[in-house]
């Protein structure tokens, strides 16, 4: 038990620091998304002519929104889950189930962190540009750059990655509940603000 607590609270450590870094340039990617949705709309019904760059922009904002904001929905329990069956069982077949289920989403997160790497990032498509999307560096003297799709793509990755962080954090917690250690355990961040109920 304090071998899995001296990699849990470490771990644990981490995944508060790097979500909530991931948090803020969430918001601040959301706030971006929806000035340019805003000026699209703007200037499509008021002027008539719409810059064509401002859809990629938003979908870029977007997808880096999301793939930053999964891993702290996930840890806080935010995600859509059916807990019936768990509820219905005695407390530790309960754990025992809920641990199956972190294992079985563990290796569908490792299948899509190489797959997001393999067929995504490091691939043709990857290593295209968007065809309106373009760092204005011609502004200082430079040239402009064109946004590269792995930028994009990259976003998921990235959310794959914190995924699975935070589904080692979870695991290790079922463990050591399992293992009669759970009023060693911290409550987890933002946790109290979560529930349909």
């Amino acid at each position: 038990m304090p071998v899995l607590l001296g990699v849990l609270w470490p771990l644990e450590k981490l995944n508060t620091t790097l979500l909530a870094i991931g948090r803020i340039a969430a918001v601040i990617a959301l706030a971006i998304m929806v000035a340019l949705i805003l000026g699209q709309v703007f200037f499509r019904y008021v002027l008539n002519d719409a810059p064509n760059w401002t859809e990629e922009a938003a979908r870029f904002g977007m997808l880096w929104m999301t793939g930053l904001m999964a891993p702290v929905a996930y840890r806080r329990g935010g995600f859509v889950s059916i807990d019936m069956l768990e509820r219905a069982l005695p407390r530790l077949m309960a754990a025992l189930l809920s641990l199956v289920l972190l294992t079985i989403t563990m290796w569908v997160l490792l299948i899509l962190w190489e797959r997001g790497l393999n067929n995504h990032i490091d691939t043709m498509s990857g290593r295209g540009r968007l065809p309106a999307l373009r760092l204005p560096l011609d502004i200082f003297g430079g040239d402009t750059i064109r946004f590269r799709n792995w930028w994009m793509f990259a976003s998921l990755w990235v959310g794959i990655s914190l995924l699975i962080l935070v589904n080692t954090e979870l695991m290790l917690r079922q463990i050591v509940t399992l293992l009669g250690g759970a009023d060693r355990l911290r409550p987890l961040p933002g946790t109290d603000a979560v529930g349909a109920e």
